[in-house]
């Protein structure tokens, strides 16, 4: 028997019927909208299911007692980045077998979690249903049967399960890429992203979004890196770590030009975001290699989830405390060079 209430469904496996589970795992198809999180047994962490989460999601934790990653400890911090990933990447469904394991307030994270993304939550309860907790409790409908169940897993959820990625332009290279480049330097930067003599007190045009520059000027192509570096970059568990460390592998820029980087900075398909010099006198843009733009899309899904404005910078959380998580994980990725020495804040 499942029992359904909005986008929640409690799957009530009274005899633990392996069918159940087996459907459960075997659903599993990430590019397909759809996760299974199998939350790890008796784990004490406060954030552990978000861990699990985030481990489903494909992403992974760094190890050891002082890991980079010691700030996903926090609950809600945790959530955040699962939140966001589950947002970028297009997750629509998401199932926890064995859900009678959790305790009522890692329930309650889930069901906040679902009130932050929107995803469709499927729980298998394989025991009897008078244990389910008071806001598990609260259905309206009913669902039956193994062939219902086959046919939950088979729906869509509720909003189309792929994001909103349209296949960027090739990228130019060769001496095409070194001319594109040397045009996008030198043409004049729209809405005050060029030099200008300012009297005291005078102020200043802000400075235009990605989409406006993007219909002026061409983006400089993306630097390409090894399938192996990208993918240790696409596993990093945070958003923020992971959207800006991608960000300074394929344009080689300092970490203090993406301090001003702001949600407008990113066009809607994230084919290319602006950096920003001091003044503003050199704003580049830049266009975001494939791999890297379900990255730049967390990042910028965790900007929205927090409910802070576009013309804030989406980096600024791994700005702080000089950057350490940032240096920490640089410091795990020596391929890719991301040396980030002490003055790497500075543009």
């Amino acid at each position: 028997m499942a029992v359904a209430y909005s986008d929640v469904t409690i799957v009530v496996d009274e005899q633990d019927d392996l069918f159940y589970t087996r459907a459960a795992l075997q659903a599993h198809q990430p590019g397909e909208g759809r996760i299974t999180v199998q939350p790890t047994p008796a784990s004490g962490s406060p954030a552990a299911l978000a861990h699990d989460m985030l481990y489903a999601l494909g992403k992974r934790l760094a190890p050891g007692p002082h890991s980079p990653d010691v700030w996903l400890d926090s609950v809600n911090t945790a959530w955040l980045a699962a939140a966001a990933w589950t947002v970028a990447t297009g997750v629509r469904h998401v199932l926890v077998p064995r859900a009678h394991l959790l305790t009522i307030r890692r329930i309650d994270q889930l069901l906040a979690w679902r009130e932050m993304t929107g995803a469709q939550l499927t729980l298998l309860w394989q025991k009897p249903p008078r244990g389910l907790p008071p806001a598990l409790a609260r259905v309206e409908r009913r669902i039956s049967g193994r062939d219902q169940f086959k046919a939950l897993l088979a729906e869509p959820g509720p909003i189309p399960a792929h994001p909103s990625f349209p296949p960027a332009p090739p990228a130019k290279t060769g001496a095409a890429a070194t001319a594109v480049a040397a045009r996008q330097s030198a043409a004049p930067q729209p809405g005050g992203t060029e030099a200008a003599s300012m009297r005291p007190g005078q102020r200043g045009h802000p400075c235009a979004g990605a989409l406006a520059t993007a219909q002026l000027i061409q983006a400089a192509p993306g630097i390409e890196i090894a399938s192996e570096e990208a993918a240790a970059l696409a596993a990093l568990a945070h958003p923020l770590i992971a959207g800006t460390l991608s960000v300074l592998a394929f344009t080689r820029a300092g970490l203090g030009s993406l301090r001003f980087t702001r949600d407008l900075d990113i066009t809607g398909d994230v084919s290319a975001v602006k950096l920003h010099g001091v003044g503003h006198r050199h704003c580049p843009l830049h266009a975001v290699p494939a791999w890297a733009r379900p990255l730049l899309a967390g990042t910028r899904a965790h900007h929205r989830l927090t409910g802070r404005p576009p013309g804030d910078s989406v980096f600024a959380p791994v700005m702080l405390a000089e950057a350490r998580h940032l240096r920490a994980h640089a410091g795990r990725l020596p391929r890719l060079d991301l040396s980030l020495p002490a003055g790497a804040l500075v543009p």
